[in-house]
Formats: structure tokens, C-alpha cells, sequence
């Protein structure tokens, strides 16, 4: 069973990194468009034209099963992406959004990410559809904090903690009663002890990696080549746009292992 996984860039590992141990035996093909990252500055039909081109690349490798990792693409080109092929594919902002719905009693949300997600109010739609109302917050700090390794930085607790009560105070006066925190980013699950650390112990945080990979699992559990017990390990192969030395090394923060080869491709412009 091979399982595509794609992103503008590293984030996405977040996903691959919960899915190994959810998928034993499957054979992941995850692909990083690190040459024309990142996506969240580009126009929509930009976005669209980029993702189309690299989940086209994974398809040519034999996916049977596409996941979404990129958030920004989630949101811009996801209905795209489906109409262009006929295996499953999986976006990151639906999962995250099934993950609140199930969790929350309150029916009202927080949704932290990056200023296109934000500014795309994807995730706000996707609630509403689910019958939740969603208060959402851009964090732009927090991307280049993650790539810069600062994962348990007292700099970056203190951005959290900015942002966070930015946030909490905007729910107080918009009269809201928030029970859950989504992390509506692939570079957010590093953070995810900084995040519970500075809301209140009823908020509940949703990694949206974890989610995705739990909703993939499920729909995949029923496949024969997934429903018996592995005679080896998952495989990874790994694909960038571009500096592929750089993503070796700066992947393997995301994914938490080493990555010992990435195969440079040229998907175009």
C-alpha cells in the first residue's frame, strides 16, 4: 500500500511522523515543494496549480491514498485535488475540524495558524458545517521559530503566551466559552507542551497531525494490504523541489528520526 504525503514544505512530517506507527508495513512517498514554498504568499490559482502538479508527482510514484498535509493547500485546492484523481484523498483542516467536533462540549472552538490559513477561514467554515463556531487567530511567529529549532525556547513560550491570551481575551469579549484549542499548522504539533502549558486545563488541544493520521488509519483499516500483520517495517521515500541537504537535516526535527536520502525532482514553475 503506498501512501502519498505532501506539503509545500516540512511541516507536513508532523502527519508522516503520526502515521508510521498508525499504517506498519505501508510504503510512504512524501514529497516536500520546497522550491516554490511558501504557498500561503501565492494567489489561489497559483496554489491550486502547484498542488495539482504535486500530488500529479505522487500519483506517477503508484499512491493509492493522498494526504493533504499542507494547510494551505487544504484549504485553496483540496476540491480541486479530489476531482483530479480517483484514489482518496485526505486534507488536514477537515480532520482537525472532525477532531473539535467530536471533542467539544461547548460548541465554540479556537483555531491557531498561519496568516493564509487564517486569512482563508477554512477551518471557520469547516466548524460551521460541523455546527461549531470558530474564533481564529494568525500566528506568524511561530513557523519560523519552529525552523530555527526553538521548540522549547523561552522566547517562543512567551510568543505562545502572547498570542494565546490575544486570543482568550478576544473569546471573552465576543461572550464566548471556548473548550478547544486546534492547532491549525503541520509546524504546531512541536509546540503542542508550550500550547497546553498556557491555556487553562478544560481547554483541550487538538494536534491536527495526529487527527489527520488517526481519520487516515481508520479509513484505510479495512485494506487488505493494511489488515494483516506486516512481514516489515513502514518505508519511507522522501522528495523535495529543492536543497534537499537542507531538508535532510531540517525534516528530521519534524519527523524525529533521521532522513538518510531525499531524491531531488523537478516539477516545473
Amino acid at each position: 500500500m503506498k501512501i502519498g504525503v505532501f506539503d509545500s514544505g516540512f511541516g507536513g512530517l508532523t502527519v508522516l511522523r503520526a502515521l508510521l506507527p498508525l499504517l506498519p508495513g505501508a510504503e510512504f512517498l512524501y514529497l516536500g515543494d520546497t522550491a516554490r514554498l511558501p504557498y500561503g504568499s501565492k494567489s489561489r490559482s497559483t496554489i491550486v496549480r502547484y498542488a495539482l502538479s504535486s500530488t500529479r508527482f505522487l500519483l506517477d510514484q503508484g499512491a493509492e491514498f493522498l494526504v493533504i498535509a499542507c494547510n494551505t493547500a487544504s484549504a485553496l485546492a483540496l476540491k480541486e485535488i479530489r476531482a483530479s484523481t480517483q484514489v482518496p484523498v485526505l486534507g488536514v483542516i477537515e480532520t482537525g475540524a472532525d477532531e473539535a467536533a467530536a471533542s467539544s462540549k461547548t460548541r465554540e472552538i479556537l483555531v491557531i495558524g498561519t496568516d493564509a490559513t487564517i486569512a482563508s477561514h477554512a477551518y471557520a467554515g469547516a466548524c460551521r458545517e460541523r455546527g461549531l463556531r470558530a474564533l481564529e487567530k494568525a500566528c506568524p511567529l511561530l513557523v519560523p521559530l519552529v525552523e530555527e529549532g526553538w521548540v522549547d525556547h523561552p522566547v517562543t513560550a512567551e510568543v505562545i503566551r502572547i498570542y494565546l491570551t490575544e486570543l482568550l481575551q478576544q473569546a471573552q469579549e465576543a461572550e464566548l466559552d471556548p473548550d478547544t484549542l486546534v492547532l491549525g499548522c503541520t509546524h504546531y504539533p512541536l509546540l503542542r507542551p508550550m500550547m497546553e502549558a498556557a491555556v487553562a486545563p478544560a481547554i483541550r488541544v487538538i494536534d491536527s497531525a495526529q487527527a489527520t493520521a488517526t481519520q487516515a488509519a481508520r479509513m484505510l483499516g479495512g485494506h487488505p494490504a493494511l489488515s494483516r500483520k506486516p512481514d516489515r517495517p513502514s518505508r519511507c521515500r522522501f522528495f523535495a523541489t529543492d536543497s534537499v541537504t537542507k531538508f535532510g537535516r531540517l525534516g528530521a526535527r519534524f519527523l524525529g528520526s533521521a532522513i538518510h536520502e531525499v531524491e531531488l525532482v523537478d516539477l516545473g514553475g
